[in-house]
């Protein structure tokens, strides 16, 4: 098939390479012209993805209409608080026949809308069955370096599923499809949330148990509010829910987790982000999600501290405190 992938960060490059891996026909898109030439010259993604080489049939471009004229699949991969403007640049493109595939997992500001909900709102022909999206545990540093690897692949259509399936997979990354496109969505973003009060209780000084609580309360919370907008139960126990939870969670490579470790040490959220080269989801998606539970009428209790935490300047200590002492109830 003929790919392009607009956004070569390192989840970008990583699935650019897979793909071209796949036999299939690669175009990777930079937004920087500028590191478009240097990655066109030393075919190595220095900030996102070093010491990982790019093959030289991998076409790279800084020209948008470039990247995605002619293509099967466009797989938007730059981070979703940028994806509208992005996007904006090729609304009127012919969407006729052709995929739009998301591998982003956040929530939209203001309007919060997710990935699948910007495509309908901004491409002016895009049919929702050729919506795709993708998700699961799935770090850019170790699929670049072909460890195994399992993701979802859901669509309204379960052809076009299909056809995402069958292109990414091989012998280190499989992809398994659903037709849950909102709970796919839904767990990759909101999973974030939860790793950075993961990274908050590691930051804190807290444990493994608290850490375990986090994550098991926290998956909670994530179907909670995603059966609210439709989504089946049975995908939050999935490799985009729960499975996502774990790795995002658990592994240094975690930005979100990074994140949420240094504010717990008590430094300030703007001095983190400022020393990032990579975009932390998570942080904006808890904006967009706090917004959501309270338009929505949805009890997030973890969600609501990590708010208070990063934007409020809320103590870790105090608002762990604040879980530990909600009225007690059932677990379930």
């Amino acid at each position: 098939m003929n790919i392009c992938v607009l956004g070569s960060g390192g989840w970008g490059t990583a699935l650019g390479i897979l793909l071209f891996n796949n036999k299939h026909k690669v175009t990777l898109w930079e937004y920087e012209k500028e590191y478009a030439h240097t990655l066109n010259e030393y075919r190595e993604n220095f900030y996102y993805l070093p010491k990982v080489k790019i093959p030289a049939k991998i076409e790279i471009t800084h020209d948008i209409h470039e990247a995605v004229r002619g293509k099967d699949i466009i797989l938007v991969s730059t981070p979703t608080q940028y994806i509208r403007s992005v996007i904006n640049e090729i609304s009127s493109i012919d969407l006729k026949g052709k995929i739009v595939l998301s591998v982003s997992k956040g929530i939209e500001n203001h309007s919060l809308m997710t990935v699948s909900q910007i495509f309908l709102d901004v491409f002016k022909n895009i049919e929702k069955k050729n919506i795709v999206v993708l998700s699961g545990p799935s770090h850019a540093e170790e699929v670049s370096r072909m460890i195994p690897t399992a993701v979802v692949a859901a669509s309204y259509d379960e052809d076009n599923a299909h056809i995402v399936q069958k292109a990414f997979s091989n012998s280190y990354f499989r992809v398994y499809r659903s037709t849950d496109v909102k709970g796919v969505e839904l767990g990759g973003a909101l999973k974030n949330v939860i790793a950075i009060a993961a990274g908050i209780s590691d930051g804190a000084g807290f444990g493994d148990n608290t850490k375990a609580a986090i994550m098991t309360r926290g998956i909670r919370e994530i179907t909670r509010l995603g059966m609210r907008f439709g989504a089946e139960e049975n995908t939050f126990i999935g490799l985009s829910g729960i499975g996502d939870l774990i790795v995002t969670c658990m592994s240094k490579l975690s930005r979100n987790r990074f994140v949420g470790e240094e504010v717990g040490k008590g430094r300030k959220l703007k001095d983190v982000l400022g020393e990032m080269k990579m975009v932390a989801e998570g942080v904006a998606t808890t904006e967009s999600t706090h917004e959501l539970a309270k338009k929505m009428g949805v009890e997030l209790p973890i969600i609501e501290q990590v708010y208070k935490v990063l934007f409020l300047g809320k103590n870790a200590h105090l608002a762990t405190e604040k879980l530990m002492t909600r009225d007690l109830k059932e677990e379930v």
